[in-house]
């Protein structure tokens, strides 16, 4: 078998290749083993953050009768809430492209939010479930590198935003080139101090105690389900999955960035939690050679640790 070192010289040299930098851990769940390149380096998350999201709608809610304008629980998986098109978060899937009112249980909602990137869905969740209460779940679990900080609308109050599509290199030209060193930028939702931001080696962390904490037994066949029926599966999924392989996956695309997480489950018991974060230098919003080298760096490491596989 060849040494891990190289291993992570050709993921590296993928990477480079395709004009990405990235942050990448793969650790399988039965043994421990973890291989991983610049795994503590922090990444603004984009919609990888409605995973935290995602386990504390679960965690804190409740199915419970008479919910909302009955006065139950509004923050009830069956709470339905009210959506105003007019205060719609702008984006390509769901309730962001709705026209008419509409009113969505908050079970529903996540369901969006989690499977087809829903960007008004998350923030309906974001409202009954705020950003700190989320940060505040995560370091219960005792998982410090994962800190969220705002909704998704706020991701979109860039000058992205302000662009129309002609003008949009533009603003993936500013996405590239104004980061400072030590993970700063001059667009305050891509400064990973002020951004909802974590690090690869801290999604898998998360995707661990998913799979595996019997504190958040009651949250897993859920979120693991929701994770099953991800509609984006372009990006980590062609490297990953087969007859004999699922994968149950959120990812995260905003301007520059492009990341995926999740766990692969093998038929013969083998589990591993993988972590994709990456940016790119290329000012093109459609870089098929990019998905397809976050696949195969990906795909270098999982085979790695898989072919070193002793159940503990």
């Amino acid at each position: 078998m060849r040494p891990d070192r190289l291993v992570l010289r050709d993921a590296a040299e993928t990477l480079d290749d395709a004009g990405l930098t990235a942050s990448i851990t793969v650790r399988d769940l039965g043994t421990g083993r973890e291989l991983a390149l610049d795994p503590d380096v922090a990444y603004p998350l984009a919609s990888v953050v409605k995973l935290p999201l995602a386990l504390t709608v679960l965690r804190r809610a409740s199915t419970r009768d008479g919910a909302d304008g009955d006065g139950g629980d509004v923050r009830a998986l069956d709470a339905a809430v009210e959506l105003d098109p007019s205060a719609r978060t702008p984006g390509l899937t769901g309730l962001c492209r709705f026209e008419h009112p509409a009113r969505v249980a908050v079970e529903d909602l996540l369901y969006l939010a989690m499977c087809v990137s829903d960007d008004t869905a998350a923030d309906a969740l974001f409202a009954r479930f705020p950003p700190a209460e989320v940060t505040a779940l995560l370091r219960e679990l005792g998982i410090a590198e994962i800190t969220v900080r705002h909704s998704i609308q706020d991701l979109h109050e860039t000058l992205a935003a302000r662009l129309t599509p002609d003008e949009m290199p533009q603003a993936l030209a500013l996405a590239i080139q104004a980061s400072t060193r030590g993970g700063g930028h001059l667009v305050p939702q891509l400064d990973v101090t002020h951004a909802n931001a974590g690090t690869s080696r801290a999604v898998v962390d998360l995707l661990e105690r998913i799979w595996t904490d019997p504190r958040l037994a009651r949250e897993r066949a859920p979120l693991r389900r929701l994770l099953g029926m991800n509609l984006m599966r372009h990006r980590l999924a062609p490297d990953l999955e087969s007859d004999d392989a699922a994968w149950f996956s959120k990812t995260g695309t905003f301007l520059h960035l492009r990341h995926e997480v999740g766990v692969l489950e093998h038929a013969d018991g083998g589990v591993f939690a993988i972590a994709v974060l990456s940016e790119s230098s290329v000012p093109a919003r459609l870089q098929p050679g990019a998905e397809q080298a976050l696949g195969h760096a990906a795909r270098l490491l999982h085979d790695q640790v898989r072919a070193t596989r002793t159940p503990r």
